[in-house]
């Protein structure tokens, strides 16, 4: 799939309390597309999410800043 097709949606929860970026990031996979994506920016490895995306067939990069920020990549399989 070309990647100038995919569309990119940021979600920034740095600044929520758990549980708010879990319940974002859940509600805003309900509604991605087959050539969309997910940015999440999170202050904390949000490792609790990640057995969630591998049930409900979602693949996911993770990548951590020089400044200590996760940057995680969603998207459908």
């Amino acid at each position: 799939m070309p990647t100038d097709d995919i569309e990119e949606r940021l979600l920034d929860v740095r600044d929520l309390e758990p549980p708010e970026p879990l319940e974002r990031v859940l509600a805003e996979m309900e509604t991605l597309g087959r050539r969309q994506r997910i940015r999440m920016l999170h202050r904390r490895d949000p490792y609790m999410l990640y057995p969630i995306l591998e049930r409900e067939h979602f693949a996911h990069e993770t990548s951590i800043t020089d400044d200590g920020e996760f940057h995680i990549l969603i998207w459908r399989k």
